[in-house]
Formats: structure tokens, C-alpha cells, sequence
């Protein structure tokens, strides 16, 4: 049974459309922008691609002892994404801000695999997706839980084998 290891809330002013997650073992160089995923992803490091109208985002990051289970509620987006963390210590990073330390405590280093999932404030759009550059249909009822921020974003992160088998 999966539970609950720990849980750290932040708000993160994202700069150049993106914040992340950086292993504080690791450079927090951004991963080149795709036009395809909201998530970029290289060993150590996690961003986020934002509209550019998101001028801050509650974070919720949540530790797991294995996989958690699914949150309800009406998200926007949702991505999964495999890192390796080879010092299990994260931080924040912005491309302007660089990375703040952050105390979410995480079993060992190692491989996770990280569940995000967002919601934009609808009372603060229009929003245009850094994707397509097409304004986003943001149902006005995801308000709430931005507590007067543009973005909230549910991350989720646990542990995962990485035995291989010997062949």
C-alpha cells in the first residue's frame, strides 16, 4: 500500500515560461523547449513549460513510498516522466531565479518517476499554451485551489525499481 512520505507547498514565479525540479547534485540547465510536451526532462532536472500569462504557480510537491493514487478533480494537464535523482536532495529553478533549496524529503537517491498535474486560474486568463500558441479553454471553476495564483500544479514523486535483469 502506498503512503504519504512527506509534503513541501511553495509558489514559484516561472521566467522564460518554465520551473522545475532540479537534483541539487546536478546543473539546473533547462532541457531544450519542445512542441510537444508540456514536461522537459534530462537526468537530474524536470520543467515545466507555462504560458506566458503565469506569473506564479502554487506548487504542491508530494512524496510517495510507491506509486500514489490518482487525485481527483478537473486538471488541465496531466504528465508522467521517468528522472534519475543521483542525490535525492531537489530544489526549485527558474531560468532568472536559479534553484532555491527545498526540504521535501525523498527516500534515497535513485530512479523516480514524477506525476504532474495542473490547473490554470480562470478568472486570471486568457491563457495561451506554450505548445501552440492557441488561447487555452480554461474552465473558470479551477480558481480555487490557485489561491489568487495563476497555476496550481500537483507533483507527485516516488520511487521506482531499477533492478535490471542480468542477461
Amino acid at each position: 500500500m502506498s503512503r504519504i512520505l512527506d509534503v513541501y507547498e511553495t509558489v514559484v514565479g516561472p521566467s522564460y515560461r518554465l520551473f522545475g525540479l532540479v537534483d541539487t547534485a546536478v546543473d539546473p540547465c533547462a532541457p531544450d523547449a519542445s512542441d510537444s510536451r508540456w514536461l522537459l526532462s534530462s537526468p537530474g532536472v524536470v520543467y515545466m513549460q507555462v504560458p506566458p500569462q503565469v506569473v506564479t504557480a502554487a506548487v504542491r510537491l508530494e512524496s510517495w513510498s510507491t506509486l500514489p493514487p490518482q487525485r481527483g478533480g478537473q486538471w488541465f494537464g496531466r504528465e508522467e516522466v521517468e528522472v534519475e535523482l543521483p542525490g535525492g536532495d531537489l530544489g526549485m529553478a527558474t531560468i532568472d531565479g536559479g534553484r532555491t533549496d527545498i526540504p521535501l524529503i525523498l527516500p534515497s537517491p535513485g530512479l523516480y518517476r514524477m506525476r504532474w498535474q495542473w490547473r490554470f486560474n480562470g478568472a486570471r486568463g486568457p491563457f495561451v499554451s506554450p505548445l501552440s500558441w492557441r488561447t487555452l479553454d480554461v474552465p473558470p471553476e479551477s480558481e480555487a485551489e490557485c489561491e489568487g495564483n495563476d497555476q496550481y500544479c500537483l507533483v507527485q514523486i516516488w520511487r521506482i525499481a531499477t533492478a535490471r535483469a542480468a542477461g
